[in-house]
């Protein structure tokens, strides 16, 4: 036991200092919308402060140019399906963007069952604000995810009818503050990025999200660090698919979205593919950047257990390629850096062992500080830190119940569809497919 929580702690160690930081919650847009960077500055954008300059070097850019004379065009393209309970809650907020260039909303209606369309251009009909076109793809092609479908139909749509410059890819569950898009394309012009995304902020209301939501996005950034996925030329990439700007050239170049028709977790593999294909500096540069929002919300409910079981199953085992050796993997690698450290203190305390009490509560402990700034961007009490092994292992659970669902047929199902794994991940080379697992 004492080998195990030395093991832990160590664990631990590295992941507080060599994971990209994951745990810090400053990897956000700057506050003022209009803030533009020189070409080449970092793209690591924080609260509060201006962005460092290119070698690094910490203060203050001075001398930012002003916005631009002439905003760029914008297709705003919202795939839904069945979503007619939030979208009176999200879509009015898209309606009413404050952008001062061109931009219209394309909602792709996939086959929906509960009226989204018809509710859809009646809230355009009440609210006004920039122009919404209603459309329908019909039933997804052969070897197309419903998401990506959609996302096809609605591109394929806003390119006939606009030049926009670029295209916002966001779900039907997420609001937007009134300069939510005049602040993404603000970045993407300052930085020359290719991509530019935000994590929503989750609802955290009722017991189980407030459990178990924050720790969903904790994980999330250990496994791809913000910072790592910023930073030019690194292989990490990944992009929160509920709110994606994307530039159009860009998405040409990466062949998006008919390179990654078969993704399930299709934000990631996006990233990817964008990261991957180069850029205007040449081949592997694309730039994109990702991070916290401040004002992007998902109004989606979670209220059971049931309900957030679900979101994580459906999609944790294509995370792991759908490969048995990684789920074992995972499941060992949760096991110790999550649920070691708070056996082996009662361990050491019961059976009267000093020395694994103190390894398993200092592991415990330095988690426990990893998780406090998520459970701050979330406005969470921090006595629920020390139950972060908790969820761990309900996540563990999930991860598992996502593969026994997925060789019972029935995994990553998600609206009346499921969808196994692919012949062969489209877009994805091996070394890519490493890097995910």
């Amino acid at each position: 036991m004492a080998w195990i929580a030395g093991a832990s702690l160590v664990a631990w160690g590295w992941l507080l200092a060599g994971q990209g930081f994951f745990w810090r919650t400053d990897v956000r847009l700057p506050p003022g919308t209009d803030v533009r960077l020189p070409p080449g500055t970092d793209a690591r954008l924080r609260p509060g402060t201006a962005p460092r300059p290119p070698d690094g070097r910490a203060g203050p850019v001075r001398g930012l140019p002003e916005p631009p004379a002439e905003w760029p065009s914008v297709a705003v393209v919202v795939p839904a399906r069945d979503e007619a309970e939030v979208l009176p809650l999200s879509l009015p907020s898209l309606l009413a963007q404050a952008y001062p260039g061109r931009a219209e909303i394309v909602l792709v209606d996939d086959d929906s069952t509960d009226g989204t369309g018809e509710l859809a251009r009646a809230l355009a009909d009440g609210h006004g604000g920039l122009p919404l076109t209603v459309t329908s793809p019909g039933e997804p092609a052969p070897g197309w995810t419903g998401k990506l479908w959609a996302v096809r139909h609605g591109m394929a749509l806003s390119r006939e009818r606009t030049d926009a410059e670029y295209v916002l890819l966001t779900d039907a569950d997420i609001a937007h503050g009134p300069d939510s898009l005049r602040a993404l394309v603000s970045a993407a012009r300052a930085a020359d990025l290719d991509l530019v995304s935000q994590m929503a902020r989750l609802r955290v209301t009722d017991f189980w999200e407030r459990l178990i939501v924050p720790a969903f996005v904790y994980f999330f950034g250990q496994l791809y660090p913000f910072r790592w996925v910023n930073r030019p030329g690194t292989r990490t990439a990944a992009a929160a698919g509920g709110c994606v700007l994307l530039r159009r050239d860009a998405a040409e170049r990466a062949g998006i979205p008919e390179r990654i028709r078969h993704a399930v977790i299709d934000d990631v593999t996006l990233s990817r593919a964008v990261k991957r294909s180069g850029g205007r500096h040449g081949p592997g540069t694309g730039r994109i950047w990702l991070g916290l929002a401040d004002h992007v919300d998902s109004v989606r409910p979670y209220p059971r257990l049931a309900d957030l079981w679900r979101m994580v199953a459906r999609s944790a085992y294509a995370q792991l390629l759908h490969s048995p050796l990684l789920l074992v993997g995972t499941v060992l690698g949760l096991a110790l850096v999550y649920l070691a450290p708070p056996v082996a203190l009662v361990a050491g305390l019961v059976g009267g062992s000093a020395p694994v009490a103190l390894l398993g509560g200092l592991a415990w402990v330095v988690m426990t500080g990893t998780y406090l700034p998520m459970l701050r961007y979330y406005r969470q009490p921090p006595w629920t830190a020390p139950l972060l092994p908790f969820t761990a292992l309900l996540y563990l659970l999930m991860t598992v119940d996502s593969a026994v669902q997925h060789y019972r047929g029935r995994g990553a199902a998600w609206k009346g569809r499921t969808y196994g794994a692919p012949p062969s991940r489209a877009g994805t080379t091996s070394e890519e497919a490493s890097e995910g697992a």
